[in-house]
């Protein structure tokens, strides 16, 4: 039973972590339409912003200026919180990797293994937590800049949406989250 239940808490880590991984790296964390024809579609990331005519499928990306450039503060909490996620998520992997019971560093010493699957789960339980911070910080940011057009009443035909990066962080986030606890609290 430990077994499976270590190689579930692994897949799930591994699919999470790539979640989290793919999240950091892509350029949907925010989506809008420009008009209401829908001859453009932009979506605005951690990295750059790209534009997509949906007329000819033509994608055109701006980078930001640079990393140590001022940016808003709702793309430096992010990259830094979800850089950290995946940070914490990859050493958890390693951590359990060297932990799991199939594995066979350690095989005579089963109480380290036990203590390695419980710090994989104490760590991924961290990366999860600022990776769901992140995306949900971003998310409020996006959710609070749309309410701010709305109630000043300039709305000029700007639809925001929360982008694909973002629901796959929460994703990500989350699945780590839960194979944490599987790690933490159902291993014995």
């Amino acid at each position: 039973m430990g077994t499976a239940l270590q190689v579930t808490a692994f897949g799930l880590a591994l699919l999470s972590t790539l979640f989290l991984l793919l999240a950091t790296c892509t350029d949907c964390w925010m989506v809008n339409a420009d008009d209401s024809l829908e001859v453009s579609h932009r979506c605005r990331g951690l990295w750059r912003e790209c534009v997509t005519n949906m007329q000819d499928g033509v994608r055109t990306c701006d980078q930001y200026d640079s990393i140590l450039a001022d940016h808003p503060v709702k793309i430096v909490v992010t990259r830094t919180l979800m850089i950290t996620a995946d940070l914490l998520a990859g050493l958890a992997l390693a951590t359990l990797v060297l932990g799991l019971d199939c594995i066979t560093f350690l095989k005579e010493d089963p109480c380290v293994k036990l203590k390695l699957c419980y710090g994989a789960g104490v760590i991924l339980c961290a990366g999860s937590i600022l990776g769901l911070i992140g995306s949900v910080w971003y998310a409020v940011d996006v959710y609070v800049e749309r309410a701010m057009l709305v109630s000043h009443n300039i709305f000029l035909g700007v639809h925001y949406d929360f982008g694909w990066s973002c629901w796959l962080g929460m994703a990500g986030s989350m699945g780590c989250f839960v194979a944490s606890v599987l790690l933490t609290c159902c291993l014995h």
